[in-house]
């Protein structure tokens, strides 16, 4: 069986194997494949694999022998899963490999917008501090998170582990999701709407997908519900933001600031308006990329082709 890896630069730039998905048949491994050459390296593939890499209509019309295409990451937005299933083709992906490096990135960008880590190491390494009269010095606010809000929308496994550390930090909770349920035990919580949590908290992040229903949730209006004192995080994915809305709220003082892992394209063009925003702190879209995480996905990603190969799939998103 020949498998293909379609982008295996982003999961594993050489720091993991790949040894054991070459176990279960022929594999060929590409670090990048633009849009052009997807359909002829796949070609031949009975099984796929794909981070950011698109599989629409016309590549799987091109590609018959395919049987299954392995998504490297949760979200499987990139891959028509109509498409598939009308070709007979299997999709899964892989869930819940990186919650604790997600979480973990969000709150150091929630850190860094509190306390400006990098603005003080960067006058204490400059000669301010050494030059000031006094034994401390701050160049902006410093913001302590206990006794605030944390606001929640998409309290899956990622939320989840986010409301337990805002929990930990002495921050209350609110929280909605499509279908709210008991509430977590342990914690000052409760269950509101969307427009409840952008009115009501003093951190606002998201861990919802990105569907019709999410895209463009955080836009003039949303905004405009939440707090001149409140920050936004974003790590889950771009299209949920309008950004020039967002630009425009931090420029003109609207909310506080905004810490983002996901922008609408990535990489972004260089006239983003987040780019050049008042206090917006942004990351290269790694909250993932730990190594740890990234060796879990890899660990699930072959046992998903494994157990496909051995009649019961798992972690199916559509079944051909």
């Amino acid at each position: 069986m020949k498998i293909v890896v379609l982008d295996g630069f982003a999961s594993n730039p050489g720091d993991l194997s790949w040894d054991a998905l070459a176990s279960l048949g022929e594999l060929e491994v590409f670090d990048r494949t633009p849009p052009e050459l997807t359909a002829v390296r796949a070609a031949g593939a009975a099984a796929v694999f794909t981070n950011k890499s698109v599989l629409g209509e016309a590549e799987f019309a091109a590609l018959p022998e395919l049987r299954y295409v392995g998504v490297l990451a949760t979200g499987y937005n990139v891959v028509d899963v109509v498409a598939a299933v009308r070709h007979g083709v299997t999709v899964t992906n892989v869930p819940a490999y990186s919650a604790a490096s997600v979480v973990q990135h969000a709150f150091a960008l929630l850190l860094e917008l509190c306390d400006q880590v990098a603005l003080h190491s960067a006058a204490a390494r400059s000669g301010e501090w050494a030059d000031a009269d006094d034994f401390c010095f701050w160049k902006s606010p410093l913001v302590e998170l206990s006794g605030k809000t944390m606001g929640i929308i998409g309290l899956g496994s990622i939320g989840l582990r986010m409301a337990g550390v805002a929990a930990a930090l002495g921050m209350k909770i609110l929280a909605c999701r499509r279908s709210p349920g008991p509430a977590p035990e342990g914690m000052d919580f409760a269950w509101t709407d969307v427009n409840g949590v952008f009115s009501g908290a003093d951190v606002v992040s998201l861990h919802c997908p990105l569907t019709p229903a999410t895209a463009g949730m955080v836009n003039k209006k949303t905004l405009g519900l939440m707090r001149p004192s409140a920050f936004l995080l974003n790590t889950a994915r771009g299209g949920m933001v309008v950004e020039q809305d967002l630009a425009d709220a931090l420029n003109s003082g609207h909310i506080a600031g905004a810490g983002l892992d996901v922008l609408t394209s990535e990489p972004p063009a260089p006239d983003n308006p987040l780019l050049s925003a008042r206090n917006c702190v942004i990351t290269p879209h790694v909250a993932w990329a730990t190594l740890e995480a990234r060796g879990r996905l890899m660990d699930i990603a072959v046992d998903n082709l494994r157990q496909f190969l051995a009649g019961s799939p798992v972690n199916v998103v559509s079944r051909g």
